[in-house]
């Protein structure tokens, strides 16, 4: 089947069917206080780094989402150990600072469940690259959440991205898609994300007790979730990695 890839910025009629099309992330992925507090604003300020790619019958199956930040800015020049969470404070500090983006960071790729299995990652990624070197851009970086590290959730995720296959591709799926496309792993970003919420709401998330101090491991996490029963509430500090997509 033949996709049909768009900017949400030539595109605005399409908004709500990109902000509605479903996805698989789990329901604790999308509770991350930075995500929720500038996610949503990225289509409303940044609408030319929102694509989109739509099936033969108009029905919107994958997104992209990326934003410009400027790397070079004073006190930053590297990629932050705080990933994702800091690239988006970084970017929006910038927008409404007017200061020039430099660089441009992939935010999230997502696909619809019943479109996934049919390229559309990659297909995504590759028009997030087109898209950043049209706009002039010569880098575009990406904090990746591998997709296989949530069947290890216990493995360091230090030593789970040094793992590579005969062909010297890593072994984790997602993190090979970007290989392939160009990129080099640059570093771990150990706090990329941290969701913190009371027992209750983790319990309504995963169906799980959480009635026990420790480590708890979560359908989907990458690393186990801390549980504080006495204190009544659970952290869950995601692992990315830095990814360098030159252009």
């Amino acid at each position: 089947m033949d996709f049909t890839v768009s900017r949400l910025a030539d595109r605005p009629d399409r908004e709500r069917a990109v902000r509605e099309m479903a996805d698989t992330w789990p329901p604790f992925v999308i509770e991350d206080m930075v995500g929720n507090a500038y996610f949503p604003r990225i289509a409303v300020d940044l609408p030319e780094y929102v694509l989109f790619a739509e099936d033969g019958r108009g029905e919107v199956v994958a997104t992209a989402h990326s934003v410009p930040f400027a790397l070079g800015a004073g006190g930053r020049g590297e990629l932050p150990a705080r990933g994702w969470d800091q690239i988006l404070v970084w970017a929006f500090s910038d927008l409404h600072r007017g200061v020039r983006p430099d660089t441009v960071s992939a935010i999230s790729v997502s696909v619809a469940p019943r479109a996934q299995g049919r390229g559309l990652s990659a297909l995504m990624l590759s028009a997030m690259r087109d898209n950043a070197r049209d706009r002039g851009f010569r880098e575009v970086v990406a904090p990746v959440r591998p997709s296989a590290k949530h069947l290890e959730p216990r493995t360091p995720v230090e030593e789970y991205v040094r793992r590579v296959r005969p062909d010297g591709l890593p072994q984790d799926p997602w993190l090979r898609v970007h290989a392939r496309a160009g990129a080099v792993i640059e570093s771990v970003a150990p706090v990329s994300m941290t969701v913190s919420a009371p027992l209750a709401d983790w319990r309504r998330w995963t169906g799980l007790p959480f009635d026990t101090d420790g480590e708890v491991e979560v359908p989907g996490a990458l690393v186990p979730v801390r549980c504080e029963t006495e204190h009544g509430y659970a952290v869950y500090v995601e692992p990315n990695v830095w990814m360098r997509h030159p252009l």
